[in-house]
């Protein structure tokens, strides 16, 4: 099956709307050259969006979100909602993130209504799943991603499914440096297609501590469709040579 690739920047809490505007002015023209033939998104912090709608008006990369809200509106104090992101230009939105879970105390469920109330409002989430390091020592990597999965993805239609992106972040692996092995994780993540009808069609991203050093390797994989990228990303000129490195 033909799943065009996917490059996704996950700034993080990083970058004031200037340094934004600054980053696409060093970036969006050769990005763009890559564009045919890799999808490329940022995904930014909510101040950040509307920069990124104005500075990115003449390129065919895409905005992305961190996070959003699944009620369309209401007494939500701090919370951003599908249509408020929709009407800046967002094309996709990270939920799940291992962050927002440990940090925030983000629920299987609040991930399952977030991913809904996105594809309802015509962006496709970004669905993060992964296991911690205890889990993968005592050999739980498969019932831990397999239960996310199902929980985030479990109500939705077959053909649904095959409209979103996973990303497959183990958490032991973001922002420490030690990315997992490339055939361990295209082994999960052909388990995770495995897992629920519909899958087989989505593209699949690998995150945690993928870099130019090592993106080649994980994208020359089956089953890895291209990377959710934190660290590496921050930086314009790194994050296109990391993108073409994997596309040569």
């Amino acid at each position: 099956m033909n799943r065009k690739p996917l490059f996704a920047a996950n700034w993080k809490m990083h970058k004031t709307p200037p340094q934004a505007a600054e980053y696409v002015s060093l970036f969006w023209g050769a990005a763009e050259a890559l564009v045919p033939r890799a999808d490329i998104v940022l995904c930014a912090p909510f101040v950040d969006l509307e920069t990124l709608r104005l500075e990115l008006a003449p390129s065919s990369v895409k905005i992305g979100a961190q996070d959003c809200y699944y009620e369309k509106e209401g007494a939500f104090t701090g919370e951003v909602s599908v249509p408020m992101l929709a009407a800046l230009g967002v094309a996709y939105c990270i939920v799940g993130h291992s962050e927002r879970r440990r940090l925030f105390a983000e629920t299987d469920e609040a991930v399952a209504r977030k991913t809904a109330a996105l594809l309802a409002g015509q962006i496709t989430p970004i669905v993060c799943v992964g296991e911690s390091l205890e889990e993968k020592q005592q050999d739980l990597t498969v019932q831990r991603v397999s239960s996310q999965v199902r929980a985030a993805l479990g109500d939705l239609k077959a053909e649904e499914r095959g409209k979103i992106v996973i990303a497959y972040e183990p958490i032991w692996a973001i922002g420490s440096g030690l990315a997992d092995d490339p055939a361990s994780a295209n082994a999960t993540i052909a388990m995770i297609r495995a897992t629920l009808e519909g899958l087989q069609s989505a593209r699949i991203l690998y995150g945690g501590s993928m870099n130019v050093s090592n993106c080649a390797a994980f994208c020359a994989q089956q089953e890895i469709d291209g990377g959710l990228v934190g660290s590496a990303s921050l930086d314009a000129r790194t994050f296109v040579q990391l993108i073409k490195s994997t596309l040569a």
